[in-house]
């Protein structure tokens, strides 16, 4: 498995940054799954200086991000022949560096949404996705990841643009009883009708939503669930982009983003069905 990996100054400048918390947490499990780690440059130094992954021959180093290394980045998650495509991008990001919305940090979002990848923004989504593939490797659950999957005590935020709710709603009957295992769910507008009454179908109590609604996305939906976020009453989001069409209300979806990446210990983010599917699937298998 190849996974791209850069993080934003912040996020490696010394050793209580983010980027060394993941670390501490999930080298194990790295050396486990056998994970080749593709670091842009300043990254890659910071963790050999830090002392992090010593002697381990799948961290590869990439060039500075001024010298092109997040560029190359983004064309190895869309592929460049079978020795150089990557399977995701860890991209641990500081909301307010500006480097974090240059055009080759938006498009390796992009690039990862539009290939079903995972696209990994936050120290608790790289825990995360670390534990879902130790789970589908078949090893034994980490209980250093417990926190993650005490789902009764959360609360799961559902979104899918126009195009997505389908593939949404699809996700949801497949994984209900997963879903269902949350303390509570929240969705903006009409996703979360829909979910309601997807729930409802299958025997949910009528007079009680399986989702609390929001409003619609151009109306503020993603605002308001960001403020659930930023206040630690949102721990994991499930946001189904569309990334072929052009959004009125981008600035309310990036204020989403950038709140899941302000709050970077506390809140999962995933972005694509493929990759909510591989969750459900390794949460279930965790739970047996």
């Amino acid at each position: 498995m190849r996974i791209g990996l850069a993080a934003n100054r912040l996020h490696h400048h010394d050793a209580r940054a983010a980027l060394f918390r993941w670390l501490r947490s999930s080298e194990a499990g790295l050396r486990e799954l056998g994970v080749s780690l593709h670091a842009v440059g300043r990254t890659h130094d910071a963790i050999e200086r830090q002392g992090f992954l010593t002697g381990y021959a799948g961290l590869h180093r990439y060039p500075y991000g001024r010298e092109g290394g997040l560029m190359k980045l983004v064309a190895e998650v869309v592929g460049m022949g079978p020795d150089r495509t990557l399977d995701g991008a860890i991209y641990l990001i500081d909301p307010v560096d500006p480097s974090s919305v240059f055009p080759e940090a938006t498009a390796l979002k992009r690039q990862c949404v539009i290939h079903g990848k995972p696209f990994i923004s936050t120290v608790a989504t790289a825990r995360d996705w670390v534990e879902v593939e130790r789970v589908h490797a078949g090893l034994a659950a980490d209980a250093g990841a417990d926190d993650l999957h005490a789902f009764e005590g959360q609360t799961l935020a559902l979104i899918a643009h126009d195009a997505m709710k389908p593939a949404m709603l699809a996700f949801a009957d497949e994984h209900f009883d997963v879903l269902a295992r949350f303390g509570e769910r929240v969705a903006t507008g009409t996703t979360g009708q829909r979910l309601n009454e997807l729930a409802w179908s299958r025997g949910w109590p009528r007079d009680t939503p399986w989702v609390t609604r929001y409003q619609s996305g151009p109306m503020g939906g993603e605002a308001q669930i960001a403020d659930r976020v930023l206040e630690g009453r949102c721990q994991r989001a499930i946001f189904f982009e569309d990334p072929h069409v052009a959004r009125q209300h981008e600035a309310d979806i990036q204020l989403l983003e950038r709140a899941v990446t302000t709050v970077t210990d506390q809140a999962v983010c995933i972005t694509a069905p493929r990759v909510a599917a591989r969750w459900a699937a390794a949460a279930a298998l965790r739970a047996r």
